[in-house]
């Protein structure tokens, strides 16, 4: 049975909310409040007066003789700071817009906006501007007084150029302008030095300047989707870089990334690429994805087991016949996909199992592979010139000392008499049987800046290695280490330190007195308490990896630590900060603990 009047049609006093403003009194009285006015998604196709005017023209109610609570005093309200109007219909903005000089972000993504007002240029505390996903096809010059915009989003618009003057904003943070009409950017993005994110995606340029490599700051640069040939070799200065994607260009070679040391995701998919060599991998060892689907390639190097941060390598659809089988050695990699490559060497039953099944298979053949010479012929193996004891091409081209994975037990002479005369700035003589490092080695301390001698037995680190005075990247990982000398303390260039996997009860204290320090990773030893007020003395430093140690106590005061970047402490007993803690980031867990300090 129907309820009474079910099926009537309201009545007149029913639809007044069909003749209600879109920006109703409420909305402003709330927003003179709190300093922000959403008007998202109101089908708005202008902005009425009383929000341009919102912090000029006093409300209605002030004309009443009525008195105000303390929350409703509306000459204490504060200044709109806030502004969306995002999804609307607005095809343009009044230059009222200049009436809200407080605003520091302003929200009108999603329109159909062809221009902005020259008001713009008045914002001068904005911060985050997002105009993107409307029609505009130029900028005003006004844009570029703009100093304090930290975020500014162009995307999905109709632009053929960036102004030169973008150069001036030199606070900015994050620069998006993919999906655009660009053929060419300006030389003058080099000088936003503040930037840590920037996207090119989806455009039309065939080339990006060199002085995007004074980008220092910069952690991800985005050109997918547009018609490069090739890579600026200036590009591989920005030492800040984290990603890179390079993804469906036109791409015939990778670049080489000698300064990038934070490199940790690398796509080239979708390119031309028809070769890979070592020199495109021996400084990418923090690499975590390298993406390379979709290219020409036919091999890959011996040099891959280089990459031991390595989890994810993607070879889709190249024309690899067979593998290296050190990949099979690589400790974290998780995930290689294969598809669509004519290899022989592999069954195709054992692809299809999976990563850890095609990884056992490679670890089985190192395993049985044969070392084609016979113990006589061992013997003399070291016996120059012989390319199996030295690569003199890499250590001519590269610069590069090279005697790693021969299970040796010492470095023969040979190896430093090669190297007379070139000025080598990489050593690498890790993946052996070392129990001591050669004193030898001191002779390369004019040139030499990367040594890495992890995977050996050294108990101890010789007073040669702190000869190195120009020393940036020393790799001990995967000894039998206890301490370090104090002499290491010499070494006043010295950047990052690896001392993983060793035999550390403390964090040795020499360390303490090298400024230069931006990464320590002393994870998996026996190390029992953090000095937080020694660590403070170290301003540079910005990655600490402690985990699986033996702390107990992490004392608050680390989160004093504010250029800490990654702070990583996972797999120790103690019990604060808790795991949930821990896994929501660094920031998190230094703003835990700071506020634990005691006042």
């Amino acid at each position: 049975m129907s309820r009474r009047g079910a099926n009537r049609r309201p009545g007149p006093g029913f639809q007044t909310r069909a003749s209600e403003p879109p920006v109703t009194a409420s909305l402003i009285k709330a927003a003179r409040k709190s300093g922000q006015l959403n008007l998202s998604g109101r089908e708005l196709s202008e902005v009425p007066q009383s929000v341009w005017r919102i912090n000029v023209d006093p409300p209605e109610e002030s004309h009443l003789n009525v008195s105000f609570s303390a929350s409703d005093r509306w000459w204490d309200q504060t200044d709109l700071t806030k502004l969306i109007l995002a999804s609307n219909k607005l095809q343009c903005l009044s230059e009222d817009l200049q009436l809200l000089p407080a605003l520091t972000v302003l929200d009108v993504h999603d329109n159909q906006l062809s221009s902005l007002p020259c008001a713009i240029g008045q914002l001068l505390n904005l911060q985050k501007l997002n105009i993107s996903h409307n029609k505009l096809k130029e900028l005003p010059n006004e844009l570029w007084n703009l100093k304090s915009l930290q975020s500014l989003h162009l995307h999905h618009n109709e632009l053929e150029r960036i102004p030169e003057n973008i150069g001036q904003l030199v606070h900015l943070e994050e620069l998006d302008v993919s999906n655009n009409q660009l053929s060419t950017i300006p030389s003058t993005l080099g000088e936003l030095s503040a930037l840590l994110r920037f996207s090119l995606a989806s455009n039309k340029l065939k080339s990006i300047p060199s002085d995007i490599s004074k980008m220092r700051s910069l952690k991800l640069l985005d050109v997918t989707h547009n018609e490069l040939e090739y890579v600026p070799p200036e590009l591989a200065k920005m030492v800040s870089l984290e990603q890179l994607y390079l993804r469906h260009n036109r791409l015939h070679n990778l670049p080489e990334f000698p300064s990038c040391k934070y490199m940790k995701e690398l796509y080239v998919g979708n390119n031309q690429i028809e070769y890979l060599g070592s020199e495109h991998l021996k400084n990418l060892s923090a690499i975590v994805v390298l993406e390379l689907r979709d290219n020409k390639l036919k091999s890959l190097p011996d040099e891959i087991i280089l990459l031991q941060d390595l989890e994810r390598l993607d070879l889709t659809n190249n024309d690899i016949s067979s593998l290296p089988y050190a990949l099979g050695s690589l400790p974290v990699l998780k995930s290689l996909l294969l598809e669509g490559n004519p290899l022989r060497t592999i069954r195709r039953d054992i692809i299809k199992r999976g990563t850890q099944e095609l990884l056992k298979f490679l670890r089985s053949r190192i395993q049985e592979q044969p070392t084609g010479q016979d113990d006589s012929c061992s013997a003399t193996a070291m016996t120059l010139p012989s390319e199996s004891v030295i690569n003199m091409y890499t250590m001519a081209t590269q610069k590069m000392l090279e005697y790693s994975d021969r299970k040796a037990i010492v470095v023969p002479d040979e190896v430093f008499d090669a190297s007379d005369g070139v000025p080598i700035t990489t050593v690498n003589l890790s993946k052996n049987l070392l129990t001591g490092v050669p004193s030898r080695i001191s002779e390369l301390k004019a040139t030499v800046t990367d040594v890495n001698l992890g995977f050996n037995k050294l108990s101890s680190v010789p007073l040669e290695v702190c000869t190195l005075e120009h020393l940036i990247h020393l790799d001990l990982r995967n000894n039998i280490l206890t301490s370090l000398p104090m002499e290491i303390k010499r070494l006043l260039q010295l950047q990052t330190i690896i001392l993983s996997f060793n035999r550390f009860k403390e964090l040795p204290s020499a360390l303490y007195q090298i400024p230069t320090l931006e990464t320590i990773l002393i994870s998996n030893n026996q190390v029992g308490s953090i000095d937080a007020f020694q660590l403070m003395q170290l301003d540079k430093l910005i990655t600490l990896d402690m985990q699986n140690n033996d702390i107990m106590q992490v004392p608050p005061e680390l989160g004093s630590c504010i250029n800490l970047r990654t702070l990583l402490l996972e797999g120790n007993p103690f019990h604060n900060p808790r795991a949930a803690i821990l896994a929501r980031g660094t920031t998190a867990v230094l703003e835990y603990l700071r506020n634990r300090i005691p006042t």
